[in-house]
């Protein structure tokens, strides 16, 4: 009875009875099979329902209550080769309203709901009221050439006062976007922006740059397919498609593959609250259902639509990345052939053909030729004289051995020993506390050990990390593929700090430029593991030929701890770029872990030079590294801010500091056992109080003291600024000391009469230039996890190199290489003492 009642009341308004067919009879029907429940009064009351025929840019002024009810009839004619936007604006003008006014639009294929005042919730569900509310319609596309489409808004509300509004319909001229030009619009909470973009013939790939010279409020671009219903509302404008916060900068790259239609909606949404985008949070209510006056966060942004590179760009960034590093492969090769050609001659100018150099009876260079500890490089000092002269006098120096002796050295070197049978010689422990409590100490007193149990020693640093890398990577490589997938399931593209403005994905990776640019890392790392193996071959064949400056001259060879650090450049490689796959707060130590590895690997190779008998063990270091990147976790997580965890940490590393200065300092001839707060005061009161003497080696004091300085220094402004990238933090320490043991080393090195040879002074050269270039791009910042997406989206630049590298590109490339220049120092500093007898050679 309700529906026929319906029926004949709607007659009248609807036309003639052939009102099936008319477009206004679904609004008709749906108000009817609605009116039974959504009466004010009793069952069966009626509502007045007022159909009125309206037009486009016409401002319709009306009053609403609970009796009464108006639909809007609109029609418009759209085309399949042009798209036309249609937006709906309201504004509420009646103040202390009982109950919104819902506003229903009808469209063919889809149906749009609000409520004025639109509420939208923010943080901690507080509510914020929009009065003035304008939305845009979607428009599915259409297979006819032209087509007359009928569209209805109805207004109604379940208030019994009247409620006076505003009404207006418009079209959107600029709904479509076109390549390359900028357009400018504003937004709001209750009033988002949409619009097209179709691909134009022969674009694959467009790059969507949205900016404001505004920082805040917060917004939100999304990019979505072209369906109906929109979803451009605060609330759910993450429900489909990709998205990301901004505050001034915006961009997404857009695949032609990734839309079917190709074409896709940009929709921007300005967020209720800014702490999204690392603005303040608002006054919290006492009450969450306060309703909270949203303020004016009206926004003028920027929208442009530029093609993206093509297939050739990517061929050619792959090429120039590969010849770079395969032309280091090609300059080697060169290198080596000319020092085997330099070889050949010097050897068959000092060897008469078919005699071995112990058959020529030629003996290594005099110590004299490279000097000695001269305070002005032309004279000896008195100290050194006077400890030259012990060294050969008295049963605990070296005297000149004969050929004989050095034969029975070699053959008791090559006999069967085991890893484990470290300072079994009964000499080694008898004389170890004298030999090296000396005032000055030669290599042949720290190089007692037997060379194979040394080498064996040493190799157990190469099998540990690369056991490491393998439990260690495999584990990263699944999680950043985890990453990976929920960036493209979600379309989150707040997960992962890129540089948006130069990120070139390929097959499921967002930012392939940023991977591909740590090639030279792995590319290089496996050129040095090449150039050691061929180090470490000649080596062995000198000693199987009996060749007397292989067995008794130079800085003894042992080629673990290089390859160790090899292995490590190349860990380094494939780490950062495992990091920047999805590079974020949480997975930064992938990328630094085997930083802090090459930075201690680098400082245990220059104190295993001149100390190859008393050098860390593989286990004791690597378990210190541990403690490093444990330490490196803890203060990601918990280190920002907090005054404890820095408090610790500063106190840990002022200790770890204070023992290996005395570790150092002693040669380890010294026990952290009950006893040793009696022994530093018995110290301190005979050689400060008592006589006032200076330290007893005072080269070594030199370095502890300022390296001391250096990390009391860092653990202070750690501890009063608590910087937020505690990972950075943590590997500055670890640089400060390698560089100031590396510039101490070269230093007394030249103190001490050495020279530097060419081809290190040059790779010492390069690599220096190379390191203010790397670190140069380095601090240029394109992106922060420190901060909120939206903040490091400020930070993001285009690419600066042929289109598809940006300034971290060529960090990645300029650090590999200056790395890799630091190893092949570390690997050539001291050949200019492979002629030179051990016990002639100043440990410092």
């Amino acid at each position: 009875m309700v529906l026929r009642s319906c029926w004949k009341s709607r007659h009248k308004i609807a036309g003639p009875a052939h009102c099936w067919m008319r477009p206004g009879f679904a609004a008709l029907l749906w108000l009817c099979l609605t009116q039974f429940g959504s009466g004010s009064g009793a069952v069966g009351e009626t509502k007045s329902v007022v159909q009125k025929d309206a037009e486009f840019d016409v401002t319709y002024n009306d009053t609403v209550t609970s009796d009464n009810q108006t639909i809007y009839a609109f029609n418009h004619t759209i085309s399949r080769n042009k798209t036309e936007g249609v937006r709906v604006t309201v504004d509420v003008l009646s103040e202390g309203l009982e109950s919104p006014i819902l506003f229903v639009v009808r469209q063919k294929q889809a149906v749009l709901s609000f409520q004025v005042p639109l509420i939208l919730r923010g943080l901690y569900q507080r509510k914020y009221p929009y009065a003035h509310v304008g939305r845009t319609l979607c428009q599915p596309p259409t297979r006819a050439a032209s087509e007359t489409q009928y569209f209805f808004v109805d207004v109604s509300t379940l208030s019994s006062l009247g409620t006076h509004y505003q009404l207006r319909v418009s079209r959107v001229d600029s709904f479509t976007l076109q390549t390359d030009k900028k357009f400018s619009f504003t937004a709001s909470p209750s009033q988002p922006q949409y619009f097209k973009y179709v691909f134009p013939d022969g674009v694959d790939t467009v790059i969507v740059k949205v900016s404001s010279e505004m920082n805040f409020p917060c917004s939100v671009m999304s990019i979505q397919d072209i369906q109906c219903p929109v979803y451009d509302l605060d609330n759910n404008v993450a429900f489909i498609g990709m998205y990301q916060t901004m505050t001034k900068k915006g961009a997404i790259t857009v695949q032609r593959k990734d839309f079917p239609s190709n074409s896709f909606y940009v929709v921007v949404v300005v967020k209720t609250e800014d702490e999204a985008c690392g603005g303040p949070l608002r006054f919290y209510p006492l009450r969450p259902d306060e309703l909270i006056n949203a303020g004016n966060r009206t926004k003028v942004l920027d929208v442009v639509v530029s093609p993206a590179i093509n297939s050739e760009v990517y061929v050619m960034g792959m090429l120039f990345c590969l010849g770079i590093f395969l032309s280091f492969y090609l300059l080697t090769f060169l290198v080596a052939c000319l020092q085997n050609k330099r070889m050949n001659k010097r050897e068959a100018l000092l060897n008469p053909a078919d005699m071995s150099p112990a058959e020529t009876g030629k003996t290594p260079a005099s110590p004299y030729e490279y000097g000695s500890f001269a305070d002005n490089g032309s004279t000896l000092s008195s100290e050194a004289v006077t400890d030259s002269a012990t060294s050969t006098d008295n049963n605990y120096g070296y005297m000149e051995r004969s050929l004989d002796s050095v034969g029975r050295s070699r053959q008791e070197s090559l006999s069967s020993v085991e890893e484990d049978d470290y300072d079994t010689l009964a000499d080694i422990d008898s004389d170890k506390n004298i030999v090296r409590t000396k005032k000055f100490l030669c290599v042949s007193d720290l190089a007692r050990k037997d060379k194979r149990i040394l080498s064996k020693k040493y190799q157990i640093y190469f099998w540990n990390i690369a056991t490491i890398a393998v439990f260690y990577a495999l584990p990263v490589i699944q999680l950043v593929i985890t990453y990976q997938t929920v960036v493209n399931v979600t379309g989150n593209q707040d997960i992962c700090y890129y540089n948006f403005l130069c990120a070139h994905p390929l097959g499921a990776l967002s930012a392939f430029n940023n991977i591909l640019s740590n090639l030279g890392y792995v590319m290089l790392g496996l050129l040095f593991l090449l150039i050691v193996l061929k180090r470490d071959i000649v080596h062995n064949r000198a000693l199987l030929r009996n060749d007397l400056n292989a067995l008794e001259c130079g800085i003894p060879k042992h080629f673990g701890l290089f390859y160790a650090m090899g292995t490590a450049l190349m860990m380094e490689g494939l780490l950062s770029a495992c990091y920047h796959v999805c590079p974020n707060y949480t997975n930064f130590q992938f990328d630094t872990s085997f930083m802090y590895m090459i930075a201690g690997l680098c400082m245990l190779k220059l104190y295993q030079k001149r100390h190859p008998d008393i050098n860390a063990s593989a286990y004791t270091a690597y378990a210190c590294l541990a403690a490093v990147i444990f330490f490196s976790v803890l203060g990601v997580v918990f280190g920002k801010g907090n005054m404890v965890f820095w408090i610790v940490f500063s106190v840990i590393h002022i200790l770890a500091t204070l023992l290996l200065s005395t570790q150092l300092y002693y040669m380890g001839r010294w026990r952290l056992d009950s006893g040793i707060l009696r022994r530093m005061v018995y110290v301190i009161y005979t050689d400060c109080i008592r006589q006032c003497s200076g330290p007893m080696y005072i080269d070594r004091m030199v370095l502890l003291v300022m390296g001391n300085i250096i990390n009391w220094s860092l653990a202070a402004y750690g501890l009063i600024e608590r910087p937020n990238d505690f990972a950075s933090y943590l590997l500055a320490i670890a640089i400060c000391n390698l560089l100031l043991y590396f510039a101490f080393y070269i230093i007394m090195k030249l103190r001490s009469g050495e020279r530097i040879q060419c081809l290190a002074l040059v790779c010492i050269l390069f690599t220096a230039v190379v390191w203010g270039f790397a670190l140069f791009f380095f601090f240029q910042g394109l992106s922060t996890w420190q901060k909120t997406p939206a903040e490091s989206r400020e930070h993001n630049r285009d690419c600066i190199l042929l289109s598809f590298f940006d300034d971290h590109d060529i960090w990645h490339f300029l650090s590999s290489i200056a790395m890799f220049g630091s190893f092949l120092v570390l690997l050539t500093m001291d050949d200019d003492l492979d002629t030179v007898q051990r016990d002639k050679i100043y440990v410092f």
